[in-house]
């Protein structure tokens, strides 16, 4: 174990670790420093499913990086294209063009570059057919400009960036949380950490902050998300409680981007606390497109239909925090009960079915039962049935006359059997963070790199505004993190 390291990497996620890698590969000695035991390692990277949002020209671009990709995958799927105009254009739009252009051109211009960096470093991946495509005319055809993910999900993901941690001698060590940044004029020089009970200062050149956001911290919630959003559910790991934010506040870095703004989704109601490894991702339910949701006056409060579930769920959990009890419920016939994804059919799941309606209403804990039945013959008469279904594109079947409209994917309810999920909000990560510069430098409030500090991943303030493009936020961990850690490694060289 040495005494001093060229870099040290504060988090333990997919940003953290392609931060580690990067620098590993440019000749760097390096630890990294993460605050979980090791059966929970691997922050919020390991609750995601895995999807990662990356530029490419079709299919071709896919098999590179995706070599198990088979003839028979080609000629039986509609892989299209997503260029890298179509994922900035996403990704300005989504934020209401406050997204930092700097950020969003580097995250968008080198999303497929490293995604075959990864690809080096032992990181498989494979299309998202359970969750981005459905089979029409006999053929799979995604949608919504998300076609990758890591081999295996999030877990997957993280057990293969540790093993090539391991294989490229990257000593990592558990249960030691980071308390603050040594630092002078000169820079940063170390990290005080807590480990097992003990405090002790670890010297490093440079140190790349990966700690995630903040939303694991209910009083930091409610200080800058508002009041309220101590009563939201956290999907992910209960560690991500603004360590790294706070200590590179503490040295005079420039807070940067929405910090009363966070990815929040629609989560089962009766979810822990703070994620479950062993349900992972599944307690997401986002096949609303196809359905109505309802809140506790039985009335509809948001377009289910306004675009693809990608640009729309990582802001209609603040939407669902919002209502009378900060709960809500998904409703679908028998229509679209073959369209919802997985997690609607595991185990730990808070569900209600009838052959009615009238029977339904009464099942919904905690919903007007006359409010939802008047609801739902106001929505059906106002279903355009003339409009064909599709559920692989913007379909415009469309509601007419209500004060909420649905714009895609309207089907009348009234086939049973009929199905309700009961839904809280979810939060995934926090936008607020810390300032950086083209080399992921962390800017101080004079507006210069402090020197030997860099950060990537939930961290990096001024990316996400408002919304977030579905798969965005691992692709954008792994593109920062691995200029963080070159940049690391070029700092201690010099």
């Amino acid at each position: 174990m040495a005494s001093t390291y060229d870099v040290i990497v504060i988090g333990g996620g997919n940003a953290a670790f392609c931060a580690a890698l990067a620098a590993r590969e440019s000749g760097a000695t390096v630890l990294v420093l993460e605050c979980a035991p090791l059966a929970e390692r691997g922050g919020n990277s390991r609750f995601t499913a895995g999807a990662m949002r990356v530029a490419y020209n079709g299919v071709e671009d896919l098999a590179r990086l995706m070599p198990d990709l088979t003839d028979e995958d080609k000629l039986n799927t509609d892989f299209g294209a997503y260029t890298t105009d179509q994922f900035y254009d996403d990704l300005c739009r989504v934020t209401q063009y406050r997204t930092d252009t700097q950020l969003a051109e580097t995250l968008v211009g080198r999303s497929f570059d490293t995604m075959l960096w990864m690809r080096t470093r032992g990181i498989r991946f494979a299309p998202i057919y359970g969750r981005q495509a459905f089979k029409v005319d006999g053929k799979f055809k995604f949608w919504g400009g998300l076609t990758v993910e890591a081999w295996g999900g999030g877990p997957g993901l993280i057990d293969a960036l540790y093993a090539a941690a391991d294989r490229n001698g990257i000593e990592v060590r558990y249960e030691c949380r980071a308390l603050e940044l040594i630092h002078d004029d000169d820079g940063v020089h170390g990290v005080a950490v807590r480990e097992h009970g003990r405090t002790a200062i670890i010297a490093a050149k440079s140190v790349v902050l990966a700690t995630g956001g903040f939303e694991a911290n209910a009083e930091w919630r409610t200080r800058y998300l508002g009041p309220g959003w101590d009563l939201a559910k956290v999907r992910g790991t209960r560690f991500n409680t603004g360590d790294g934010i706070r200590m590179a506040l503490e040295i005079g870095a420039m807070p940067c981007g929405n910090w009363s703004g966070c990815h929040a989704v629609g989560w089962d109601r009766n979810a822990p606390e703070f994620g479950d490894l062993s349900v992972g991702d599944g307690f997401q339910k986002h096949s609303y497109p196809f359905g109505i949701i309802v809140n506790a006056r039985g009335r509809r409060f948001v377009d289910e239909g306004a675009d693809f579930r990608n640009y729309t769920y990582a802001k209609y959990g603040r939407a669902v925090l919002e209502q009378p009890g900060q709960f809500a419920w998904q409703i679908f016939d028998r229509k679209v009960a073959h369209l919802l994804r997985d997690e609607y059919r595991i185990k730990r799941v808070t569900k209600v079915s009838a052959d009615t309606l009238e029977e339904l209403a009464r099942k919904l804990e905690d919903v007007d039962a006359n409010g939802f039945l008047d609801e739902v013959r106001n929505y059906n008469a106002a279903v355009r049935t003339d409009v064909p279904f599709n559920p692989n594109l913007k379909d415009g079947r469309a509601t007419r006359g209500l004060t909420i409209a649905k714009s895609n994917w309207a089907n009348t309810i009234d086939t049973p059997p009929f199905e309700g999920y009961a839904i809280t909000c979810g939060i995934t990560f926090t936008f607020g963070g810390l300032r950086i510069d083209a080399d992921c430098a962390v800017v101080n409030t004079d507006g210069t790199p402090i020197r030997g500090l860099y950060a990537a991943g939930e961290l990096v303030g001024g990316l996400f505004y408002f919304n977030y493009p579905g798969g965005t936020g691992l692709m954008s961990g792994s593109v920062f993190g691995r200029i963080a850690g070159t940049s690391a490694a070029r700092t201690a060289r010099q």
